[in-house]
């Protein structure tokens, strides 16, 4: 029988605060590995003592997890308290005062755009394959340039529908996390790669990028595409819709763009998550200096 204080903490993620399937699996995750970890010691969650959760952590730090991962299912287990407290009448939360690790200062890791430019150009340079749909390197061409027009999370490129673009306005209504929308500008390449596109698949309505069966796109299907692609560049790592959003937003610093406009394309609630990208843009800037200036 399923613990009632974690179905109703689930309940309100989904419903309440519109977490992403992602996200509630992530959390269920993190709340059952300590529980697993702490096997016949584990008499409930509101028995469980700070010390538990000290000692939870030594262990993970024990078994060198990096500090996302811990620092992860540490967010799951905090906000689940917070819940409790808040919600079912929990008196205090045995996790508030653990101290974690502080985070890994890493960079996001962006590809230049030349990089990006032979990334995007590479589809289009294939001879259609007989066995598949006419249009579907044309759909890859285009998922690739709204990556890289939009910045877009790979949740978000999933869920466009047709009706989400305004073709005139060159806009994009984007439902990001926590069910919050944004409009974003479309790039002309992008814009273009988009209607060849919907003409040769003949797409009106519903979904935007369709599967071999015209079934909306999946997440496995975008990252098999790109790991084909990957192959064909000379790009020497591997490539994420997330290095594709690192680049768009390094490369609009790059060139000038205030950072509070980055944000709000990105969709951050905070500017601080925005700020790691002035970091990149500042080693590269350096890099750039010390390559060519003749004194540096």
């Amino acid at each position: 029988m399923p613990d009632p204080d974690e179905q109703a903490f689930f309940d309100f993620m989904e419903t309440e605060r519109s977490a992403s399937p992602r996200t509630v699996r992530n959390y269920r995750a993190a709340l059952a590995t300590y529980a697993g970890w702490r096997g016949e010691a584990f008499e409930g969650w509101r028995k469980a003592t700070i010390d538990d959760f000290r000692d939870y952590l030594f262990e993970l730090m024990k078994k060198g997890l990096k500090r996302s991962t811990i620092r992860l299912r540490f967010a799951a287990l905090r906000s689940f308290y917070k819940f409790l407290v808040l919600r079912r009448g929990l008196a205090n939360s045995p996790v508030a005062g653990v101290q974690l690790p502080k985070p890994d200062k890493q960079l996001p890791v962006v590809l230049s755009v030349a990089q990006v430019e032979q990334l995007l150009n590479i589809p289009l340079t294939l001879e259609p394959d007989p066995k598949s749909p006419a249009w579907l390197r044309l759909r890859d061409a285009a998922i690739l340039e709204l990556f890289y027009s939009c910045g877009l999370r790979i949740s978000e490129l999933l869920s466009i529908d047709v009706s989400d673009v305004d073709f005139i306005g060159e806009t994009l209504q984007v439902m990001g996390k926590g069910s919050k929308e944004r409009i974003v500008p479309i790039g002309g390449p992008a814009i273009n790669a988009i209607q060849r596109y919907r003409q040769e698949a003949a797409i009106t309505t519903g979904a935007l990028f369709l599967s071999k069966r015209r079934t909306r796109i999946t997440q496995q299907a975008v990252d098999q595409l790109l790991k084909k692609y990957l192959k064909m560049s000379d790009i020497p790592f591997a490539i994420s819709p997330h290095k594709l959003r690192h680049s768009f937003a390094t490369h609009l610093l790059d060139a000038g763009a205030d950072l509070r406009s980055v944000q709000s394309l990105l969709g951050h609630a905070s500017l601080s998550t925005t700020q790691i990208y002035t970091h990149v843009t500042k080693d590269r800037l350096k890099k750039a200096y010390d390559d060519a200036h003749p004194r540096a």
